[in-house]
């Protein structure tokens, strides 16, 4: 690298977009779970392979843009990947991605007049990361003369599930940028592909943080001001910065290519092939895995006969399966799913038919993560429920007491430390402790090791109103509690 592509990387600050309703990979994917949350290809996530794929250029700490509801996963994923941020907002409320790239422009420019930001989703795969470090050298460059690049991929088919940049005038090795296109119909893309004039729509972008905010407060001052306020306003809460809701919720729902892209002068295009999937639909995930001799791409226990180009995909239970073609099916605790692969994209569809039934099954899995550990739902009935709870070594749930439930408390594994008001009791494997109502209570990990036990709540309400939550008087003792909205906070 040569002195000038050296100074230019010195000032980047990837910017990860972590967002997501967990609605494309439905049942995989849920709202407080989202794709790239979840481990899909090996023990790393989407979320994780993004920020391990810049190892190898020089870059300042990232900037993480995510859902409150996900903070703890976000920054517990981090951790585990030796990844330190700069720091991690959060967003009240989701306004798509030109609010959350300004306010993450706001934040780099405090400690770099000179910050260039490379905007990336937190939910895509590139097979071939050296051609993408390269492209982004090159696009930083750009960005340091006040060019908005973009990177588009070269199409490999009449693809109707992404957008569309048309290229423009040749600037050697890049493009201006002649035009943005939505999502064709089939027809429409045909005549895309066979142009060679047109790129799918990668959803990066390179650029001057301070030439984006001067783009953004163009095209949407309102917008620019509510995301300034909201910054301006944001208060520290441990590891993350969060902005003011009020102020932050004002700002227009719009994407960056609707509010700056498709009005700026200044937008060039870097054609890339470098292996990119956004993993935007279920064939597109099947896209990224080996096929066996029938076309398949089979995880977990599956057992086929007569089964050819289709994905299974088993989370448990033993998944069979006679006689499909081009078929997805995926099986979960709680939801099974099964569509032809042409109409994965109809996913959303079915969430959204969810949310408007008022179920629960698009929310969250029957195992939610907090940041003391986990629990699974075993049984739900009228008057009673049981739940496999695991907590970390150090860890502890909050404090707190039920008036219309009891708890029966059975440890499997390790050593549980329960306090019932001020009166520590000490529960190994293979014994129990009760838990009346009225008692304030509270259970913890002290080992060095995990603590699993099954938990029985027994009443006439087992549901999150009847939790009354308590902090330590003691400030400079800590502790991981849940918030009213069933959040989890510290």
């Amino acid at each position: 690298m040569n002195q000038n592509r050296s100074s230019e990387i010195v000032h980047l600050v990837p910017v990860i977009l972590s967002g997501g309703s967990g609605s494309r990979l439905w049942p995989l994917s849920r709202e407080a779970y989202p794709k790239h949350l979840i481990p899909l290809f090996d023990q790393k996530t989407l979320f994780q392979e993004t920020l391990l794929r810049l190892k190898n250029i020089r870059h300042q700490d990232p900037v993480v843009v995510c859902n409150e509801k996900h903070r703890f996963m976000v920054a517990e994923q981090m951790r585990t990947i030796g990844v330190t941020p700069q720091s991690i907002i959060l967003e009240p409320v989701a306004r798509n991605t030109a609010p959350a790239v300004a306010v993450a422009a706001l934040q780099a420019l405090k400690t770099d007049p000179d910050a260039i930001l490379l905007i990336q989703p937190a939910d895509h795969v590139f097979k071939q990361c050296e051609v993408l470090r390269k492209a982004i050298t090159d696009a930083c460059l750009l960005a340091n003369s006040g060019k908005l690049v973009t990177f588009g991929i070269a199409p490999n088919a009449a693809h109707t599930g992404y957008g569309y940049i048309r290229r423009g005038q040749s600037l050697g090795g890049s493009y201006t940028v002649d035009s943005f296109v939505e999502k064709p119909d089939r027809k429409l893309a045909k005549q895309y592909l066979s142009s060679g004039e047109y790129y799918w729509n990668s959803g990066i972008l390179v650029c001057r943080a301070d030439r984006y905010l001067q783009e953004f407060h163009c095209h949407q001052s309102e917008s620019y001001s509510f995301a300034k306020q909201s910054i301006d306003q944001a208060v520290d809460d441990l590891d993350f910065l969060r902005l003011d809701p009020k102020a932050f919720s004002k700002c227009e729902d719009i994407s960056f290519d609707y509010a700056i892209m498709e009005h700026t002068q200044d937008a060039v295009v870097i054609p890339l092939d470098a292996g990119w999937n956004d993993v935007g639909s279920w064939s597109s995930l099947a896209e990224v895995f080996p096929h066996d001799d029938d076309g398949n791409v089979i995880q977990g226990d599956v057992v086929t006969l007569g089964v050819t180009n289709s994905y299974l995909h088993s989370q448990g239970r033993l998944l069979a399966a006679i006689g499909l073609d081009g078929y997805v099916v995926v099986e979960t605790s709680d939801a099974l799913l099964v569509a032809p692969k042409e109409s994965t994209q109809s996913v959303k569809k079915i969430v959204t038919q969810l949310r408007k039934n008022h179920r629960n099954e698009h929310l969250h899995h029957l195992t939610q993560y907090r940041p003391w550990g986990e629990h699974e739902l075993l049984i739900d009935k009228a008057g009673f429920q049981v739940r496999r709870v695991i907590i970390r070594p150090g860890m502890a749930i909050d404090r707190q007491i039920h008036q219309f439930r009891t708890e029966h408390w059975i440890v499997v594994k390790g050593e549980a430390t329960i306090m019932v008001g001020n009166t520590k009791h000490l529960v190994k494997q293979n014994e129990s402790f009760f838990v009346e109502k009225g008692q304030i209570h509270q259970i913890s990990n002290v080992t060095d090791k995990h603590l699993e036990f099954i938990e029985v709540q027994v009443g006439e309400c087992i549901k999150e109103d009847d939790i009354e939550r308590f902090r330590y008087d003691n400030h400079q003792e800590q502790e991981y509690c849940l918030s009213p909205d069933n959040t989890v906070g510290k």
